[in-house]
């Protein structure tokens, strides 16, 4: 499946927010200063006031690069919103939140989703004790998530669950640190996702 493989700072000064897409590092003031600025090397010091669909398009870039993810990709889960009995928006939200790699992240078996990704495609996460390499793979309630048991998988585990100890996992996970498993305890919510982004505004641009 195809990714971005560019520089991804750019990608949060673009938006003006940060969006964690180097690892879960604090926004202090230099960070924000390179916020205000857009990248490129004629950008100007301001940005320009959007129209509405401008802002519109801004949410629903945040929201694709928060997960990774391309325009195709994008769509599928949005249709897979519509579908779904509920708020769209809110659907569309609890579904990027249970694909496998983000549930990884989540977990703080890494630092970012970019390196959950490598660790689903290279076999290193279990489901319900079998190999799953895909990793937009939705979980479900009562799904068992697990590392691979082998030592250098473990190590990498362990030291990232060590670097973040004082993190919290989201609420609707369950995690055993010593066994290295977690338990999908129910579905998540928007209020667990905890996004810089109005999901509105993206049903609103694709609703036109």
């Amino acid at each position: 499946m195809a990714r971005y493989t560019g520089p991804v700072c750019r990608l949060s000064r673009r938006e003006g927010v940060n969006l964690f897409l180097k690892g879960r590092r604090s926004t202090d003031e230099k960070h924000r200063k390179r916020l205000d600025k857009q990248p490129g090397m004629h950008a100007t010091g301001q940005r320009k006031k959007l129209s509405d669909y401008g802002v519109q398009l801004r949410e629903k870039q945040k929201l694709k690069r928060i997960y990774g993810l391309l325009e195709r990709q994008f769509r599928v889960f949005f249709s897979r919103a519509v579908r779904k009995k509920g708020v769209t928006g809110e659907n569309l939200i609890q579904l990027l939140e249970q694909r496998l790699d983000n549930v990884v992240y989540r977990l703080l078996f890494c630092t970012t989703r970019r390196e959950a990704r490598q660790m689903v495609n290279h076999g290193h996460i279990y489901v319900n004790g079998c190999s799953v390499n895909i990793p937009s793979y939705i979980v479900k309630t009562g799904d068992k998530v697990s590392v691979r048991k082998k030592e250098a998988t473990i190590n990498r585990v362990k030291a990232s669950l060590e670097k973040w100890a004082d993190l919290p996992i989201p609420e609707w996970l369950s995690l055993d640190r010593d066994q290295l498993d977690a338990t999908i305890l129910r579905l998540p919510t928007k209020a667990d996702a905890m996004l810089p982004v109005e999901e509105s505004l993206i049903v609103e641009l694709y609703s036109k």
